[in-house]
C-alpha cells in the first residue's frame, strides 16, 4: 500500500468513532470492542494464571533435579565401592566414568529431549508443558516421537509397512513402521528413567497387600459375616502362635479329607436292572447302609448318652388331676405298641425317612433323588438340628428319565415305581434282617438290649408318599396312601373311613400274579399299583401307618398356599386397587416379632417358600379384616372365617377346631353358588382328618414335618454349583456330603474340648458373672440387653417433654417406686421412711429384653425377645407384653401392656428392673360381630397420660398386638403366632 493510499486509510477510520480497549489499548469501533474486551479480559486471565502456574512449576522443577541429583550421587557412590575390588580400571578411567556420570546427571536434569535445552526458564517452562502444564522428563510420548522419528527415517517403503500421521497439535511426527512392529510400542531406552504406573502401595486403601487380598478372597467365595469372622479368627491365632498350620496346597486339604473321611461309613454304589418291554434296564443305586449310619451315631460318646430306647407316658398334674401329654415320639401310641410287640428287652431302634426329588439348578435341567434319615430315638432339638446327630444324607436314588414316547403310559408309570421301590430295597438291606432278628449291644448306661431297627415314620409331601405306598395317584378310586377314602368324599372331614393294611395289599397282589383282570380290577377298586412294596421287608415299617401328615405341604404350601390365598387374592382383586393397596399397606405397618416374616407387600408376589406363605397366613386375618367386610364383599369374609382355625393346638382343641373348619368351608362353598370354581374336594383337604391322629400315634408334627428335611436340599445344591465339574454328579455331591459329615464329627468333639476345657480353667463364679451375648441361653425369667449411657431422671423427663406418657414421670415413679418397696418387703436405709427421687439421681435405659416363660403346650422352657428402641433398623418398635397384676380388689390379674421404657435405677444395695407401660385394659364395650366372627381378641390401650411402672418381673410372656385400622386406639391380640399365645387367649376369652 502506498504512503498517500495508507494517510487516506487512516483518516477515513479516523473519522469514525474509535475507543481504545482497557486492557491491550488497542483502538477498535464502537460496534466492535465489547466482544473484544471480552476475550481480551479471558486471554489476560489465562496468561496470568499460566505464569502463576509456571512459577510454582520452575519451584517443582528444581526441587526434582536437587533430588534427582542426590539420588545420581548415591548410585555413583555405591558402584564405585562394589567395582572396587575387582576393577582393573586405573585413575584415569575412573575419572572417565565420574565425568561421563555428571554429563548424564546434568542432561536428564535439564531435561534435554532432541537437542532442546533446559535453562530454568518460565517461557521454556510453558513452551515444554504446552496445554498439559507441564511433562516430567520420563515423558514417554516424547520419547515415542524421537525413536518414531529416527524409525521412521531407517524403515525402507515396502508393501508391509505401516504409517501413522497425528494430529498437528500433538507435535508428533509421522511413524513408519513394518508389519512386525505395527501395534507393538516401541520399549524405552535403556538409560531413560520413567516414573512408575502405581506407586509403591498399590492396594490403597487396604492398610496392606494382605488385607486386600484376604478382602478379595472372602468376596470371590461369597463369605458371609460368620465365615468372614472365623476366617480372621484363625489367621490370627496362626499369627500369634497360638495354634500349629501345616496345609500349603490343595492336594494337602484333599488327603487330610480321604483319612478323615474314614471315620464314617461312606456311600456305596450298586446297579439295579430292571425288565421293561423285553430289555433289561439299569440303574445306579448310591446308598449309604443305614445299619452302619445308625451304629455310627450309637458309638459316638458324644451322642450315646442322649439315645432313648424306652416307650413313655407323660403326664402333668394341672392341680386336679393328672393329664397325659405327647411330644417326643416315644412318648406317643406306636413306639408304645411296637415295644410291645418285641421280646423282653427288645427295643425299637427307630428311624425317620425323607425322600423328594430336587433340583440342582435353577433351570431345572439336572436333578437329584436325595433321601434323608434320622434317628427317632434322639431328642428332637439333636435330631431336627444341624450337628452330628441331625439329618443326614444315606441314599441317592435314580431317576427314569422322560420318553416323549412312553410318558403317559401305564407300564411306564409302573417301571418308575418299580425302580423306586427296588432302589429302595438297596437302601433298606443292611436292616432288613435285624427287624426281624435284633441286635444286641450293651448302651451308654451299661445295659444290654437287643436292637430292633424299623421306620417309625415316612415323610414326604403327597406325590411322594403316593409313590412310597404304591398308591395310584389323585385321579384314583381311593387316592389316598392312608385310608379308603373314596376320591368324591375327600372334603369330608368328619367321616372316619378305613384304615389300608399291608395284609391286605400283599393278598390283592398275589390275586393279579395268579389272575391278571381279577387282579387289576380289585387293585384298581382300591387305588393301588401291582408292585412289591419295599417296606414290606422291614418288620413294624407298615407304610400306612409310617406315612405322616405334613403341615409344610398339607397347610402352608396347599390349603392355604395354593388354595385359600389365591382365592382371597381373587376377592381382594375383585373389590379394586385400593381394596388391594389397603391389604399391603397393613403388611407393611404390621409390627416386626422375632421369628415372623415381615412384608411389604403381598397381593402381586407369588410365593413359593412354606415358611414366608405361613407367616402370611398369621398375618391376613388381621391384615384384610378391615376390607373384606361382611358388607363389602359376604364370599371374601366368608374365606376370612376359614383363615382363623389353628390346628396346631393341643389333640382336644384341634380336632374342635378341624370340625369348624368343616363347617366354614361348606358355608364357603354354599355362598359362592353358581359362581363357585374351585373344587374343594381335593387330598390335601382330607390330609387335616389325620393330623390329629398321627399325632397321638407319632407324637408332635416337628417330628415327622418336611420342613426340616426340605432344607437338607440346600448344602447339595450349593455343592453341585459350587465345587463340582458338572460331571458324574453324584459321585462328586455325595462325596462332599461325606465329608461334611465328617466335618460336622470333628467339629463336635472340638466343641466339646473347648468347653470342658473351660470348665477346667473358669472357676463358677467367673462362669456365672461372664457377660452373655443376645443370642445365648440365659437362666432365671428376665434377660436385660442394649443398655445405655446412665442419665438422669430430668433428662429423660425432658427429652419426652412431648410425650403425654413421660408426663409427671419423677413424681409418678416415687409414688411407685415407695409402693413397690413396701409391697414386697424391700428394707430401706435406717431413718428412711419414703424415698424422694431427684432430679440428678441416674437410670440406666435398655432396649432389649428376653424373657424365659413355661410353655403351656408341652411345659417347656420358651423365650420370648422384646425390644423398646425408638429406632430399631429405622423403624420405632414397642413391644408388648402380657403380665400379672392386681385388680382393684387386690385379685390376681393378667393384663396386656405396651412398653414405653425399660430401665434399671439403684436405691442403696438393690437394683430394680422396671418399665413404663401403657395398659391395654381400658373397656372396649359390647363385643363387635366381627370380632365374634373372626373370633379375634380386641384390646384398646388407656390414654396416654394414664401410663403406669411395672416391675420387668411381673411380665409373663411377649404379646404381639396389631393396631385396628378402622378404629384408633384399638388393637388386635395375635393369638396364631404361636400355639402358646393360642391357647392363653382362648382362656382369657373364655
Amino acid at each position: 500500500m502506498s504512503s498517500t493510499k495508507k494517510c487516506a486509510y487512516v483518516q477515513s477510520t479516523s473519522a469514525q468513532s474509535v475507543l481504545r480497549c482497557k486492557f491491550c489499548n488497542k483502538s477498535f469501533s464502537t460496534r466492535g470492542i465489547k466482544s473484544h474486551e471480552g476475550s481480551c479480559s479471558r486471554k489476560q486471565d489465562k496468561k496470568r494464571s499460566d505464569r502463576e502456574f509456571a512459577e510454582i512449576a520452575v519451584h517443582v522443577v528444581e526441587a526434582q533435579r536437587k533430588e534427582h541429583r542426590k539420588d545420581l550421587n548415591r548410585q555413583r557412590h555405591r558402584r564405585r565401592h562394589q567395582t572396587a575390588p575387582t576393577s582393573n580400571t586405573g585413575p584415569l578411567q575412573s575419572a572417565i566414568v565420574d565425568a561421563s556420570d555428571d554429563q548424564h546427571a546434568d542432561n536428564s536434569v535439564s531435561g534435554s529431549h532432541d537437542g532442546m535445552e533446559y535453562h530454568g526458564g518460565i517461557d521454556d517452562v510453558m513452551s515444554i508443558g504446552g496445554d498439559s502444564r507441564i511433562r516430567s522428563d520420563s515423558d514417554t510420548s516424547m520419547l515415542t516421537s524421537r525413536t518414531a522419528a529416527a524409525a521412521a527415517a531407517a524403515v525402507p517403503i515396502a508393501c508391509d509397512t505401516f504409517k501413522t500421521e497425528y494430529h498437528p497439535n500433538s507435535g508428533r511426527a509421522p511413524c513408519i513402521e513394518t508389519f512386525s512392529a505395527f501395534g507393538h510400542p516401541l520399549e524405552a531406552d535403556s538409560d531413560t528413567s520413567s516414573l512408575p504406573i502405581v506407586d509403591n502401595e498399590p492396594w490403597q486403601p487396604f492398610m496392606c497387600r494382605a488385607d486386600f487380598e484376604f478382602a478379595e478372597l472372602a468376596h470371590q467365595a461369597a463369605l458371609n459375616k460368620d465365615q468372614t469372622n472365623k476366617m480372621l479368627q484363625l489367621i490370627w491365632q496362626i499369627v500369634e502362635g497360638h495354634t500349629k498350620f501345616t496345609f500349603r496346597s490343595h492336594a494337602e486339604v484333599s488327603k487330610a479329607w480321604d483319612r478323615a473321611a474314614t471315620q464314617m461309613t461312606p456311600f456305596q454304589k450298586d446297579v439295579i436292572s430292571v425288565p421293561y418291554k423285553k430289555e433289561e434296564l439299569e440303574f445306579d443305586v448310591h446308598t449309604r447302609p443305614l445299619w452302619d449310619w445308625a451304629m455310627d451315631l450309637l458309638e459316638d460318646p458324644l451322642l450315646a448318652p442322649h439315645f432313648v430306647w424306652d416307650a413313655q407316658r407323660l403326664y402333668k398334674h394341672d392341680g386336679t388331676d393328672f393329664r397325659c401329654f405327647i411330644h417326643e415320639p416315644w412318648t406317643a401310641d406306636r413306639w408304645w405298641r411296637i415295644q410291645s410287640s418285641l421280646p423282653d428287652n427288645g427295643v425299637p431302634f427307630a428311624l425317620i425317612l425323607y425322600a423328594d426329588k430336587t433340583h440342582l439348578t435353577s433351570s431345572g435341567h439336572v436333578k437329584a433323588y436325595p433321601v434323608i434319615a434320622r434317628c427317632a430315638n434322639l431328642p428332637v432339638h439333636i435330631r431336627n438340628g444341624d450337628g452330628i446327630g441331625g439329618g443326614r444324607v444315606v441314599g441317592w436314588l435314580p431317576i427314569v428319565p422322560t420318553d416323549s414316547n412312553e410318558d403317559g403310559k401305564l407300564s411306564y408309570t409302573n417301571l418308575k415305581r418299580v425302580v423306586w421301590h427296588k432302589a429302595f430295597v438297596k437302601l433298606l438291606e443292611s436292616i432288613i434282617l435285624y427287624s426281624k432278628t435284633g441286635f444286641a449291644h450293651k448302651c451308654f448306661d451299661g445295659i444290654m438290649r437287643w436292637l430292633y431297627p424299623l421306620i417309625l415314620l415316612l415323610s414326604a409331601d403327597y406325590e411322594e408318599q403316593c409313590v412310597m405306598a404304591l398308591v395310584r395317584g389323585l385321579n384314583s378310586n381311593c387316592p389316598c396312601p392312608i385310608c379308603l377314602v373314596p376320591s368324591t368324599k375327600l372334603y369330608d372331614l368328619s367321616t372316619t373311613y378305613p384304615t389300608r393294611t399291608v395284609e391286605d395289599a400283599k393278598a390283592f397282589l398275589e390275586l393279579y400274579l395268579r389272575d391278571r383282570v381279577a387282579g387289576e380290577a380289585i387293585l384298581k377298586e382300591h387305588g393301588l399299583r401291582p408292585i412289591v412294596n419295599a417296606f414290606w421287608e422291614v418288620e413294624n415299617s407298615n407304610p400306612h401307618e409310617t406315612l405322616s401328615f405334613d403341615p409344610l405341604h398339607v397347610n402352608d404350601l396347599g390349603n392355604w398356599g395354593n388354595h385359600l390365598f389365591e382365592e382371597l387374592k381373587i376377592c381382594a382383586k375383585a373389590l379394586g386397587r385400593e381394596a388391594e393397596a389397603t391389604i399391603d399397606e397393613q403388611f407393611n405397618v404390621f409390627p416386626r416379632w422375632r421369628d415372623l416374616n415381615h412384608f411389604k407387600s403381598v397381593m402381586k408376589i407369588s410365593f413359593s417358600d412354606g415358611n414366608k406363605l405361613r407367616d402370611i397366613a398369621k398375618q391376613m386375618l388381621y391384615a384384610a379384616q378391615s376390607v373384606l367386610t361382611r358388607n363389602e364383599d359376604p364370599v371374601g369374609y366368608a374365606l376370612l372365617q376359614l383363615l382363623d382355625v389353628h390346628t396346631e393346638a393341643t389333640l382336644a382343641a384341634g380336632e374342635a377346631e378341624l370340625v369348624v373348619f368343616e363347617t366354614r368351608l361348606h358355608a364357603y362353598i354354599d355362598i359362592q353358588g353358581e359362581n363357585l370354581t374351585k373344587n374343594w374336594n381335593f387330598p390335601k383337604v382330607h390330609a387335616l382328618t389325620h393330623a390329629f391322629s398321627d399325632i397321638r400315634a407319632k407324637g408332635a408334627s416337628r417330628n415327622f414335618s418336611t420342613r426340616p428335611n426340605e432344607k437338607q436340599h440346600g448344602p447339595l445344591k450349593r455343592a453341585y454349583l459350587r465345587q463340582t465339574n458338572r460331571k458324574d454328579v453324584a459321585n462328586q455331591v455325595l462325596k462332599l456330603d461325606h465329608i461334611s459329615l465328617v466335618s460336622e464329627l470333628v467339629r463336635s468333639r472340638i466343641l466339646h474340648f473347648d468347653e470342658d476345657r473351660q470348665k477346667h480353667i473358669m472357676s463358677q463364679r467367673e462362669l456365672e458373672n461372664e457377660d452373655m451375648l443376645d443370642d445365648q441361653p440365659f437362666s432365671g425369667h428376665l434377660y436385660l440387653g442394649a443398655p445405655q449411657v446412665p442419665v438422669s431422671l430430668a433428662t429423660v423427663e425432658e427429652g419426652n417433654a412431648s410425650n403425654r406418657a413421660f408426663q409427671d414421670f419423677r413424681k409418678k415413679f416415687a409414688k411407685f417406686l415407695n409402693n413397690f418397696v413396701v409391697a414386697n418387703n424391700i428394707p430401706l436405709a435406717d431413718g428412711v421412711t419414703w424415698l424422694r427421687p431427684a432430679a440428678n439421681d441416674k437410670l440406666q435405659e435398655h432396649r432389649y429384653l428376653k424373657v424365659n416363660y413355661e410353655s403351656t403346650v408341652n411345659w417347656k422352657l420358651a423365650t420370648d425377645y422384646l425390644r423398646c428402641n425408638p429406632s430399631f433398623h429405622g423403624c420405632e418398635r414397642r413391644d408388648c407384653a402380657l403380665i400379672r397384676t392386681l385388680d382393684k380388689d387386690g385379685n390376681d390379674k393378667n393384663i396386656f401392656v405396651r412398653i414405653l421404657f425399660m430401665f434399671k435405677f439403684v436405691v442403696g444395695n438393690h437394683t430394680f428392673e422396671l418399665a413404663l407401660v401403657s395398659p391395654m385394659d381400658a373397656p372396649t364395650g359390647s363385643r363387635r360381630s366381627v370380632d365374634r366372627d373372626l373370633r379375634l381378641t380386641r384390646l384398646r390401650a388407656r390414654p396416654p397420660a394414664l401410663s403406669e411402672f411395672i416391675s420387668l418381673q411381673s411380665i409373663i410372656r411377649g404379646a404381639l398386638l396389631v393396631p385396628d385400622p378402622a378404629h384408633n386406639g384399638d388393637f388386635f391380640l395375635v393369638d396364631l403366632v404361636d400355639t402358646d399365645m393360642f391357647l392363653r387367649a382362648k382362656t382369657l376369652r373364655s
